[in-house]
Parts: C-alpha cells; sequence; structure tokens
C-alpha cells in the first residue's frame, strides 16, 4: 500500500523542493503571491521552509511504508504520513506554531528502524565493509570505492562529495541525507538504493549505465547513450 501524498504529488519533476512551493501557493495561501500581497511575505516563505520539510518527510516515508518487512512499521509510517499531510493542508497559523522538530524526530526513528531491516535483508550486519569508515554521517569526502560491493551499506548522512562510486552495487544502501554533490554515480547500481532523493541525483554526475529507483528520474546533464 502505498501512501496518499498530498497535492501536488512528490514526483522528480518538482525539482529541489518536493514540491512545496507549489503546495505553500496554491494550497495554503489560495494561488496569491507574496508580490501581489506583500504582508504575506514573512508567513509564506516560513510555511515554505516547513512544508519543504513535511514533504521530504513524506517523500522518504512512502518509501519506508513500502519497503518495510516488519508491517507494524509500515502501518506507522502510513499513520505518520496522514498527520503530515493533515498539518499540510491546515491553517498557516497551525502551521507555524507546530513543533517539526519532534515530528522530524518520530520520523527519522521510523526511518532508521525500516533501514536496518532493509539493509539486513540485503546482508549487511555492519562487518562486511572493513577499513571502509562506513557509518552514519561519516566523512568520506573524495574517498574512491569504484567496482566495490556496497550492498546495503550505512551511508546516512555520509559526506560523499566528490567520492568515487563508479560501478558500485548500492543496492539497500541507506543513503538518507547523504550529500552526493560531485560524486561519480557512473555505472553504479542505485535501483534499490534506500532513500535517495532526485536533489541528490541531481548534484552527483552519472550516466546512461547508472541504474535509478523508479520514481527518479536522470538529469540532463548526465550523457545518454548514443
Amino acid at each position: 500500500m502505498t501512501i496518499s501524498l498530498p497535492s501536488p504529488a512528490l514526483r522528480p519533476d518538482c525539482g529541489n523542493c518536493f514540491g512545496a512551493g507549489q503546495a505553500v501557493s496554491q494550497q495554503l495561501f489560495a494561488g496569491i503571491s507574496w508580490r501581489a500581497n506583500p504582508p504575506s511575505r514573512p508567513d509564506m516563505f516560513a510555511s515554505f521552509g516547513i512544508v519543504r520539510q513535511l514533504h521530504e518527510m513524506l517523500w522518504h516515508l512512502d518509501e519506508a511504508s513500502r519497503r518495510a518487512f516488519d508491517p507494524d512499521l509500515a502501518l506507522d509510517a502510513r499513520r505518520l504520513s496522514k498527520s503530515i499531510a493533515a498539518l499540510t493542508k491546515g491553517a498557516v497559523r497551525e502551521l507555524l506554531a507546530y513543533d517539526v522538530g519532534t515530528l522530524h524526530a518520530e520520523v527519522r526513528a521510523l526511518l532508521i528502524e525500516v533501514s536496518e531491516e532493509v539493509r539486513a535483508g540485503f546482508g549487511a550486519t555492519g562487518r562486511e565493509h572493513p577499513g571502509s569508515g562506513f557509518h552514519a554521517g561519516a566523512d568520506l569526502l573524495g574517498r574512491s570505492f569504484r567496482g566495490q560491493p556496497l550492498r546495503g551499506a550505512d551511508l546516512r548522512g555520509a559526506l560523499l562529495i566528490g567520492a568515487d562510486l563508479r560501478g558500485c552495487e548500492l543496492s539497500g544502501a541507506d543513503l538518507l541525507g547523504a550529500d552526493l554533490r560531485d560524486a561519480k554515480l557512473e555505472g553504479a547500481q542505485l535501483g534499490a538504493a534506500l532513500y535517495l532523493t532526485q536533489p541528490q541525483v541531481n548534484a552527483a554526475s552519472g550516466d546512461a549505465a547508472t541504474t535509478l529507483p523508479g520514481r527518479l528520474t536522470a538529469p540532463g546533464h548526465w550523457p545518454v547513450l548514443q
């Protein structure tokens, strides 16, 4: 069962804001821009920052609900999604007063639980990449892992700027919040990677041999087969 996401649906073509811009302008502010109503600018900009976070949570919870092995975890993901979706459609004042930090912590905890399940399903034990330095938030800037099997690797929040991941098998690898700016993904297998987003892909380099999850698309700056 997939989550019914708030309109607009979180599609790759929504850009780096996960559809938050359109949701704020069309739903919360009835299509009236801050230029047409200058006093609304502070609330509109503050709302955008919150809604972007909420939409990103929805994006990840959708995947968590589909990939969790534990039905209770999947149910929790759907429950959280419904609460978040309702919040994005409520009143601006309620949105601005909401404790997003507490919600973020709850969502994060659930995503990590699902990650542990998924990575274990790909054989991850925490000991399969000796000497790699893989762990949540690891500084792997510029490191080369070219051609290595990284199934189930814990790369959550990792600093992978400029890292060489060409030809890597990343099925089940947790990429939640990983910084992939200028990472080399040519030929990498990311079709079953966990918590990968379009902004992360857009920031990296890849090619026609790079595989991506079905809801993501190759950026226009990636070369295509001739």
